[in-house]
């Protein structure tokens, strides 16, 4: 690509490079470094000299090189072929450059992340003399059996239709022409540092299901919200964000492995191909992108891939469909924001984090949202959730706490409840929403009326476990009393019949809200009648040996459309029970 003006390399640091004789290069401008034309992006300019961050490995890069401006910011290519690619942090597709490089990615090979052969039916949603605005779908494509592919003008551009090209075509094919003779394609390239726009954005009062008990109960998620998953090694947080990109409300998956060990990226890409999508049976990948970036591989590229994939995202939001994005982990991004820093010398903040590590984090949650698109069709939402990795399990940690301060629900994970093979392992003294009172009109409207009661009542009782085993602690089980031991008894049903989830049984995986409030509505039955028949002086002991324990822990295997009457029958069996062993 001919550069808007060339300079040459005065120094090498790792994956940042500083240049000289680059006049009149703009910031976020992308550059082509060295006799091999590596990647790279200016982040800093200070009087002749700019700095820039290289995508790609710097080994081997010589003083005096050239270095060639494009006079363009890092943008990514958007159109129909997106579903199903596996891209990197830069959108370069790894199957693509596999097959020209081999195993290892040769330095300075780009490719278009889009396939410039396949052809696309393209069907217009426009006639000649139609008036075009920016956002306005022009026509579809059927990308993949599940999911048509809107064709959007881009932003900004507006005109008159002189003519329209229905069929088969390519992405780089002119479909539309203009009256002033510009010509539109079905691809078209976006910055990824720039947030694409919308009409207005919307309040967040749906919620974004996930099809986890815990979470779509006691800690929701609106759609278009924001979610942070902290936790240790070892705790599932890539197998919980690989379930929620599986069942979750969402028309398209973004997956970002940002700087996870490569074995773990490993699993996903071997994993994500055998997936079927629940709601279509097709394979998941239909519906999904995934950028993926190691641990190995250059550290500038992670800093790129969060905003490469939120920009995909906001993409098929754009078509007013429901995104989900998920990036794990935020933790290796800001790290590489540290080492970055580190380089240029700036002043280091905690941890040698840079001092502007929250407003970056800000910055990117913000532009998830439910909005109504530039077309005025319908809304569209990205949900974003970030995985944390604080070292030894630290949320007292900087990037943890920055992330706090933005996101609208922390999912806490911890190492004690994984370690007891609890899945999720989210921990409900730690996790909290700030949207479940948004939401609860949303519930008791299409749930049931009784949710925001019946999740407050489940809240109280597992407070109240906690406050007892403290005590419990101090003087044993033996010595509590009988309405105490119930309350232990009655939470430990809910802990491990409700809060648990069984993510390899075919039913229990996931959950609809609907069956999710018939279990809690029985568990809770059955806390409420025991206690009063303790109260009564039925016997703990006759209580606890009348087997009510063994269905209700085995709830989550009944499918959802049998759930109801097996609730009904179970609550019957309950009454029955208590009162044979006194409760009447």
């Amino acid at each position: 690509m001919p550069g808007s003006s060339a300079g040459s390399i005065v120094r090498v640091s790792g994956p940042t490079v500083v240049a000289e004789g680059l006049e009149g290069v703009a910031l976020n401008e992308v550059v082509r470094v060295g006799r091999d034309g590596l990647l790279g992006e200016v982040i800093r300019i200070r009087g002749g000299q700019a700095t820039l961050q290289v995508y790609e490995e710097t080994a081997g890069l010589v003083l005096g090189e050239p270095v060639d401006a494009t006079g363009e910011p890092l943008a990514v290519e958007l159109g129909p072929g997106l579903l199903g690619q596996v891209v990197d942090g830069i959108e370069r597709p790894l199957d693509a450059l596999a097959a020209r490089t081999g195993d290892f990615i040769v330095r300075g090979v780009m490719h278009p992340a889009l396939d410039r052969q396949r052809r696309w039916h393209f069907v217009p949603r426009v006639d000649p003399g139609d008036q075009l605005q920016g956002g306005a779908v022009a026509g579809v494509v059927q990308e993949t059996a599940s999911l048509v592919h809107r064709i959007l003008v881009p932003p900004g551009l507006s005109g008159r239709v002189r003519a329209v090209t229905p069929g088969d075509a390519t992405v780089t094919d002119p479909i539309l022409v203009l009256e002033d003779g510009r010509t539109l394609s079905m691809l078209q390239r976006w910055p990824v540092r720039q947030r694409r726009p919308f009409l207005r954005r919307l309040t967040p009062e749906r919620p974004f299901l996930t099809g986890q008990r815990v979470l779509d109960v006691f800690f929701p998620i609106a759609a278009g919200g924001t979610a942070i998953v902290p936790g240790g090694f070892g705790t599932g947080k890539t197998v919980l964000e690989q379930t929620l990109a599986k069942f979750a409300a969402a028309d398209v998956i973004v997956y970002v492995g940002c700087g996870e060990r490569g074995n773990e990226m490993t699993d996903v890409l071997a994993e994500f191909p055998r997936l079927k999508d629940p709601r279509t049976g097709s394979p998941l990948m239909e519906r999904t992108v995934l950028v993926v970036n190691t641990s190995n591989m250059p550290v500038a590229a992670r800093e790129a891939s969060i905003y490469t994939g939120i920009t995909l995202a906001e993409y098929f939001r754009d078509m007013s469909y429901q995104v989900a994005l998920m990036v794990d982990s935020t933790s290796r991004w800001a790290e590489a924001l540290r080492e970055i820093s580190a380089r240029l010398s700036e002043m280091p903040g905690e941890e040698g984090y840079p001092t502007y590590l929250a407003t970056r984090l800000g910055q990117f949650y913000e532009r998830a949202g439910r909005v109504v698109p530039l077309s005025g069709d319908g809304e569209g939402a990205v949900t974003v959730t970030g995985a944390v990795s604080p070292p030894g399990g630290d949320f007292s940690e900087p990037v943890t706490q920055a992330s706090l301060r933005v996101a609208g629900a922390l999912w806490a994970l911890t190492t004690d409840l994984a370690h007891r093979r609890h899945f999720p392992a989210i921990d409900w003294t730690q996790s909290f929403t700030l949207y479940a009172d948004r939401l609860a009109a949303w519930f008791e409207h299409e749930v049931g009326e009784e949710w925001a009661s019946l999740r407050q009542e489940a809240m109280r009782l597992l407070e109240r476990e906690r406050e007892l085993q403290e005590i419990v602690q101090l003087v044993g089980l033996e010595a509590m009393q009988d309405q105490e031991r119930i309350v232990l008894e009655a939470a430990r049903l809910l802990r491990e019949g409700f809060l648990r989830q069984n993510a390899f049984h075919d039913v229990d995986a996931a959950c609809l809200p609907a069956k999710s409030l018939a279990m809690l509505r029985t568990i809770l039955h059955f806390a409420r009648r025991a206690a009063a028949s303790i109260e009564r002086g039925a016997p703990l002991r006759a209580i606890l040996a009348a087997g009510l324990d063994e269905p209700l822990l085995r709830l989550g295997e009944v499918p959802g459309e049998r759930m109801e009457a097996a609730g009904a029958a179970l609550v019957a069996e309950i009454d029955d029970t208590l009162a044979r062993v006194g409760g009447r």
